[in-house]
Order: C-alpha cells, then structure tokens, then sequence
C-alpha cells in the first residue's frame, strides 16, 4: 500500500523509537523522530503493529464477451494475511488498494435496464458518483460455516447478542455461513475483532463496491454479463446475449469453486447476498465520497450486495443494491469482513 500508513514503514519507525528511548541523546532529530512514532502509534487500529508480514498468492481471472464466452485469461497476484482462529480454523484477508473509483450506474444505462427487465429498481443506482477508498483488507472469501462455527462458539468473546454456532441451512463446513441476519454478523465482527485485536467489520457499501469492481466498469467484473459457470446465481433469466444457464444449483455452494475478481476476491457475484453496514438510502443524493459509513441516527433498513443462488443474473451485477430488515436471516444473505 502506497500511503503514510504503510504497515512495513510503521514497524520500522516503532523499531526506531525503541532504539530512540534507550539513547540518552537529546538530539532535534530524535525528538523529530519520537514526535513522529508517537503519533503514529495514536493512529487507531494500529494495523502496522498487528498484522504479520503480507504473504502473495496468484490467481486466475477471466473476461467474457455477452454471450459469456471466455475471451481473455488474465494471471494476477495480491498479497493476503492470515487470521487464526483457532481449531485449525482460518481467515484469509486481502490487501485491497486505494484508489478513486465511479460508484453507481449512469442515466442511460438505468433506464435500459428498467425497460429490458421491467423493473424500476435501478434507479437505485444513482447519481453516479466518484467516491475515494483509502487501503484495507477483505475477506477472500464469504465467512465460512467453520469460520462463523468457532467464533460464535466462544461465549467468552460475546460482545452483546449471543449467537447460533450453527445457523446454516446448506450444510457444508467450506459453504458460506447463511441464514445470519445483520445484527448477527456485528456481533460476529464484535468477537472477531476482540479475539484477534484488530478492528474488523461489515464493508461499508463503497467498499464493497469497489472491491467487488476491482478496477472495472463493467456490469460484472468479469465482463458484461455472467454466467451459471462463473457464478452460482438462479439460471432461468439471462442478463446479455448468453444462452440459458446448463445449472441451477438451488443451494449454495463452497467459496472459492468460480473464478475470483482481480483483487482475488471469490464470489462477489452470486452464492449469497452479502450485509453492508451501512443503513438503506434510496438514492446516492448526498452520499459521502470518501467511502466510509452512511449512517443515519435514527435506525433503518440495511444494505445487501452481491446477489444469490436465489436470484438472477441482473441482482448479481456490481452496481446492484437490495434491502431489508436487519432482523431478518435468510438463508440466501450472509457476509464478509473487512479490516483497516
């Protein structure tokens, strides 16, 4: 990550202040140099004190024309840390860049989408709007069943709402956790966060765009349309000029089995709708362009991304945003984490 903030550079000036405090010497640029540790060890959460040396891993990423032919392969890597939750259970978490990105769909595009599928409910999608996202780290993966299984079991970590270890309805020890409503998956990120010491939480809706996006600007980030071999999404309907999907799965399926974005995110298209922090606006109008929370003091409906097994291919698109109750946990939503 090119910033100030840089884990590498913030353990190099802690080493520093180490050495500086055993010096005797009262130099101005000691001084300069303490100055500067100090400050940097304020900044919360102190990533560059907690996270281990970043590990690279290489992937394999495709795009297809609309009638969702493979037309280009692209090798990719990105670096990752890893969380152990304990049991031999394990967390993998992506190092996403920052950047500025365009969030949201454009006018025509909206109105094409509403007259082909019927549907007025793209016009959720705007304004477009640039939003800036400084670096973090997001799950590779949706939260597994395994993952969700050993941290909801540890009633020592309970922050405020207990927690079913095993709420799923797929069973499947690799399958996404489901069946978790929005209140659920805070309180997971709550004991998350207090078993590892890091601040970990729901995406803010920015971010999970421009992760699942991952530099593109197409419907999907694998191109314009998609398809039941890239995605685990309803087959019936098709979004382009794609024929109708070989497979309705009718479940969910293990993370990771279609081919992950650029970033080497896996299943940000299909699988299960996936809970954002933020509360339900019905537009952009004044959204914030810094990528971070749009809360609301009073309580409201919370923001669903992604797309399911349970939905069609127009749900599943990077742009697309849902809603409900955060009460509710069906067995088609679920979540990711994100940390920094």
């Amino acid at each position: 990550m090119n910033n100030q903030n840089h884990p590498d550079e913030k353990k190099i000036v802690v080493s520093q202040k180490q050495n500086l405090t055993k010096s005797s010497g009262n130099s101005r640029l000691t001084r300069k140099l303490l100055d500067r540790a100090n400050k940097l060890q304020q900044k919360k959460p102190d990533l560059g004190l907690i996270i281990p040396s970043l590990k690279k891993f290489d992937f394999e990423t495709v795009k297809v024309n609309t009638k969702g032919e493979i037309i280009k392969r692209i090798q990719a890597s990105s670096q990752y840390f890893t969380e152990d939750l304990g049991n031999g259970v394990t967390l993998d978490m992506v190092s996403i860049p920052g950047g500025e990105f365009i969030m949201g769909t454009d006018d025509a595009e909206i109105e094409r989408l509403c007259q082909k599928f019927n549907r007025n409910l793209f016009k959720r999608e705007a304004p477009q709007h640039k939003v800036t996202i400084k670096p973090f780290f997001m799950a590779k993966y949706l939260i597994t069943q395994a993952q969700w299984e050993v941290i909801a079991s540890r009633n020592d970590l309970k922050v405020k709402d207990d927690l079913n270890p095993n709420p799923a309805h797929f069973k499947g020890e690799n399958n996404p956790v489901e069946r978790v409503s929005w209140h659920d998956a805070v309180e997971f990120c709550a004991r998350l966060s207090r078993l590892t010491t890091k601040e970990y939480k729901l995406p803010s809706e920015a971010q999970w765009e421009y992760g699942c996006r991952a530099g593109t600007e197409t419907s999907f980030y694998c191109g314009e349309t998609i398809t039941s071999e890239l995605a685990n999404h309803k087959r019936n309907y098709t979004y382009a000029d794609e024929p109708q999907g070989i497979i309705y799965r009718k479940k969910t399926t293990s993370v990771g089995e279609f081919p992950p974005n650029g970033f080497g995110l896996y299943d940000m298209h299909g699988n299960l709708w996936e809970w954002c922090e933020d509360d339900w606006h019905n537009n952009y109008e004044n959204a914030p362009s810094d990528g971070k929370l749009w809360i609301d003091k009073n309580s409201k409906p919370k923001v669903l991304r992604g797309g399911s097994w349970l939905y069609y291919p127009y749900d599943c698109r990077s742009a697309y945003r849902s809603i409900n109750n955060p009460s509710f946990g069906l067995n088609s939503y679920g979540l990711r984490v994100v940390c920094g």
